[in-house]
C-alpha cells in the first residue's frame, strides 16, 4: 500500500474538521454553548480531546467556525450570482432554499435562536452576525426598491421579521405546522 498523498490527507483532514463541527453543532443546539464542554465534543466526534485541539483554537473558535460557515451558506443563496441585484427568480430561490435549511437543517437554526438570546454567547460572533444582516438589509433593500417599494428599509425589516418569526415556531412545534401553505403565502406576499 503506498502512502498518502497530500490531496488524501488534506480530505482527511476536512472530512474531521467537518465531523466535529457537525457534533458541536448538535451538542450545542440541544444542551446549550455553556453546557457542552470540549471534552463532550470530542467524545461525540469520537476523538481525543488533544486532537480536537488540532483543528480549532478553542470551544469559542469553534462555535464561531459554525456561525461562520452556517452563515456564509445562507448568504450565497440571497445573490447566487453575485451581481450584487436580487431578481424576482432569486428572491424565489431565496424563500425556496431558506424553507429547505429550515425543514433539513433544523439543528443550525436551533442554535442560531439560542445564540441570539445568550449576549455573552453571540459576542463571540457578533463582527460576522452584525455583517451578514448588514449584506442581507443591502440586498432585499435593493430588491424592494425594484419593485417599487415607497419604503425598502421597512420592508426589509418586516420580511426578515416574518421568516425569524416563522422558523422559530416551526421549531417550537413543527410537527403540526403547515410550512407549504406559510411558504406558499410569502411567496405571494414578497415575490408575485
Amino acid at each position: 500500500m503506498s502512502p498518502r498523498t497530500k490531496k488524501q490527507f488534506e480530505e482527511i483532514r476536512e472530512n474531521k474538521k467537518a465531523l466535529i463541527m457537525r457534533s458541536a453543532l448538535e451538542l450545542f443546539a440541544e444542551s446549550g454553548y455553556h453546557s457542552v464542554s470540549v471534552k463532550d465534543i470530542a467524545k461525540k466526534s469520537q476523538i481525543s480531546k488533544g486532537l480536537l485541539y488540532n483543528y480549532f483554537e478553542s470551544k469559542e473558535d469553534l462555535l464561531k467556525a459554525i456561525i461562520i460557515q452556517g452563515l456564509n451558506s445562507i448568504s450565497d443563496l440571497i445573490d447566487p450570482d453575485h451581481d450584487g441585484v436580487v431578481t424576482t427568480g432569486e428572491m424565489r430561490f431565496m424563500i425556496d432554499e431558506m424553507f429547505h435549511i429550515l425543514t433539513d437543517h433544523r439543528i443550525f437554526l436551533m442554535l442560531y435562536f439560542s445564540i441570539l438570546t445568550q449576549p455573552d454567547v453571540m459576542v463571540l460572533a457578533s463582527r460576522e452576525i452584525e455583517d451578514f444582516f448588514e449584506q442581507l438589509m443591502r440586498k432585499l433593500q435593493s430588491y424592494f426598491r425594484v419593485r417599487g417599494s415607497t419604503d425598502p428599509r421597512a420592508d426589509a425589516i418586516l420580511f426578515g421579521a416574518i421568516l425569524d418569526g416563522i422558523f422559530f415556531n416551526y421549531i417550537l412545534n413543527n410537527r403540526d405546522y403547515p410550512i407549504e401553505q406559510v411558504k406558499k403565502r410569502i411567496v405571494e406576499l414578497f415575490v408575485k
